[in-house]
């Protein structure tokens, strides 16, 4: 009995890693929200790492985070560095940007594998702006990466991006930033 209970674990657990191996090695989230703002006044926002700590969730759960700021204050070659007992350390550097409309970064965490791409789209929408966020994670060559990024780390970054554009949103707006109302004929 307790034979076929090993062999039939060792079977599961091969077969639990060969399915892993079939998973997808790349995880791409992507949020958007609509804010009543003009891309001018929401990019700061975004592209500078000193008004992270003002609406990102990893900064709001660890409001004790020491945070690092250098190179420009905004735009590309803008980085902080944080350390967090409960977000985890790591580094988020600008490398393109291209003002109002876009800024792609790269963000490591320490022990999490190789960097994390992503970038930030600003789009006019009448008299809205769209806000898209989209980051690529690398989860690793092995199956329990896979799995991890299939099962949880996909679902805890769409709830995290939600959050954070929700915070943009919110302070894009109470700054009175949302353009006029063309007047109707």
């Amino acid at each position: 009995m307790l034979k076929k209970l090993l062999l039939s674990l060792v079977i599961l657990l091969v077969a639990l890693a060969g399915i892993g191996m079939l998973l997808p090695r790349s995880i791409t989230v992507t949020r958007s929200v609509a804010i009543n703002a003009t891309p001018e006044a929401i990019y700061p926002f975004v592209a500078t790492p000193r008004e992270w700590p003002r609406w990102s969730p990893w900064n709001k759960r660890d409001t004790a985070m020491a945070i690092t700021y250098s190179g420009p204050a905004s735009g590309a070659g803008a980085k902080w560095e944080w350390k967090s007992a409960s977000q985890g350390d790591g580094s988020m550097v600008f490398t393109e940007a291209t003002a109002p409309t876009s800024a792609a970064f790269e963000l490591a965490i320490v022990g999490m594998g190789p960097p994390s791409v992503g970038k930030f789209t600003l789009t006019p929408a009448g008299s809205a702006t769209t806000v898209e966020w989209t980051m690529t994670s690398d989860m690793g060559a092995g199956p329990v990466g896979r799995w991890f990024g299939l099962a949880y780390f996909r679902g805890m970054l769409q709830k995290d991006f939600d959050d954070g554009l929700a915070g943009v949103k919110q302070l894009a707006e109470a700054q009175g930033a949302a353009p006029a109302a063309a007047p109707t004929p």
